[in-house]
């Protein structure tokens, strides 16, 4: 991990914003794809999938009021098969954060479980 100038909580945020709208994308792909599934009961799934997404939806605007509110911005400005690399802007300071593909991928599974199975355990 390279030096920082950013701290770990607006960090945080900051990846968040990297996140959430792939978890939104994700989700938003599997209710067409429930949709149009021959499921015999079709309307549990979608209004779970449509529950979790509005509450996504929800967080995302926080942090984007959050950055907005302390000047941080994120952007993408590299993607290849192995790693993407983000540009963070942080108070005046510009920062690249390189991230493994496999590792983003990782994150956004781990966020989706979280959303989709709160209050319950993965047995």
């Amino acid at each position: 991990m390279t030096m920082t100038r950013i701290p770990e909580h607006d960090r945080d945020i900051m990846e968040k914003a990297i996140y959430l709208p792939m978890v939104l994308t994700i989700l938003n792909r599997d209710l067409n794809v429930i949709e149009n599934s021959p499921f015999k009961l079709k309307k549990p799934y979608m209004d779970l999938i449509e529950a979790v997404m509005k509450e996504i939806q929800s967080e995302l605007f926080q942090v984007k009021q959050y950055m907005k509110n302390n000047q941080l911005r994120v952007i993408e400005t590299k993607r290849d098969e192995a790693f993407t690399m983000y540009m963070f802007f942080y108070k005046g300071y510009e920062e690249n954060h390189n991230y493994f593909n496999p590792r983003i991928r990782n994150k956004v599974l781990e966020l989706m479980q979280r959303y989709l199975l709160k209050g319950r355990q993965l047995p």
